[in-house]
């Protein structure tokens, strides 16, 4: 374990002097993807170092405890040592989580689907809270959020939103955030008072780099047509929306948010590489999970993952069985507690895999 972790000290070093490297800072693409690396290890590296010098503390210790000491400094020395056995184990467990395996997908870019389900008009309103509360969550971690597409429906509720976000780290934090999301609360329109359930689906996936997915022409039918408002009404005289079909996969992305027909195609191949790239990810994660399923992040839209009941104030993560009573905080973006419980579960049952 150790050695692995001076290789990556080492790995820190040099990638450090290549980005003060004129040439390399001249080649943007190549300082990118080298900074992307270096910030990639850098707490591991931060980490290590840290256990190397509390190493060295307590062997300085030991070896002024094999000398003649007064009873006093002899009670230091002791509490000091106990201190610094004490940082070692906590580091070494750090250390452990540092080097588990990393999803090659943790620091890409996410297409998030969010759709109301079951429910009627009061699914589509949770389905508008819940792209909300990702809107402020990505405002907070200082992440771009783009809307791709979005389906309203007349009392400002969503039948579907589709949103681009990019930045740092991102499918590391919201890829555990793919299910069934499950609202209780009084509807706005309901009389007498009564709590109703309704459910909107989260589907994250990582943005797919042109490099990963080529589509191949011949695997592609494309529909040129005029763009129409709600009820079918005629908004634009000329033909701009486009529908893309993955033949091989039958999946489909229709666009005519934007006037240009040239912006609706790039929208939607964009979305389309995304959703093709992940159905083959999920196709072969299935294969992965038929001999083990595991309880956090499998992406499948009829589990449900999350309640926020409304009259209580509370938020569960049925995956965890986490309770939180801090729902106005949670839908305010407030996602962190969650997310990191979620992080850290899933940290352990990795060790655990790792162990066993």
């Amino acid at each position: 374990m150790y050695d692995q972790m001076q290789a990556i000290e080492e790995r820190y070093e040099e990638l450090s002097e290549l980005l003060s490297d004129p040439d390399v800072i001249a080649d943007t693409k190549r300082f990118l993807a080298l900074s992307k690396e270096e910030a990639g290890i850098r707490e591991t590296v931060e980490v290590y170092r840290r256990y190397k010098k509390i190493i060295q503390q307590i062997k300085d210790i030991e070896e002024l405890l094999s000398e003649s000491l007064d009873a006093e400094m002899l009670e230091m020395a002791k509490e000091e040592l106990l201190e610094g056995k004490r940082e070692r184990e906590k580091l070494e467990g750090k250390i452990k989580i540092l080097l588990l395996p990393k999803d090659p997908n943790d620091n890409k870019n996410i297409l998030m689907e969010i759709r109301g389900a079951a429910g009627g008009d009061e699914a589509q309103l949770f389905a508008g809270d819940l792209f909300g509360m990702y809107t402020k969550y990505a405002e907070f971690q200082g992440w771009r959020v783009e809307v791709m597409e979005a389906s309203i429906t007349d009392i400002g509720g969503y039948k579907e939103v589709i949103l681009m976000i990019t930045g740092e780290s991102i499918y590391s934090k919201l890829k555990y955030e793919s299910g069934a999301h499950r609202v209780q609360r009084v509807p706005t329109t309901e009389s007498q008072g009564r709590i109703h359930t309704s459910t909107a689906t989260v589907v994250v996936m990582p943005e797919a780099e042109d490099v990963k997915v080529k589509l191949d022409e011949n695997d592609l039918r494309m529909d040129i047509y005029h763009a129409s408002g709600a009820g079918g009404q005629h908004v634009n005289k000329t033909a701009s929306a486009v529908r893309i079909i993955h033949l091989p996969t039958g999946i489909k992305v229709e666009m005519q948010d934007e006037r240009s027909q040239q912006k609706n195609k790039e929208k939607a191949m964009k979305i389309l590489r995304t959703r093709v790239y992940n159905h083959f990810a999920q196709v072969a994660q299935n294969e992965y999970d038929a001999t083990r399923k595991s309880a956090v992040g499998t992406g499948d839209r009829s589990e449900r993952i999350r309640t926020y009941n409304f009259p209580q104030n509370r938020v569960t993560d049925h995956r965890i069985g986490l309770t939180i009573q801090k729902l106005n905080q949670v839908l305010a973006g407030k996602l962190d507690e969650i997310i990191d419980a979620l992080i850290v579960y899933d940290q352990a049952q990795k060790l655990e895999e790792l162990n066993g």
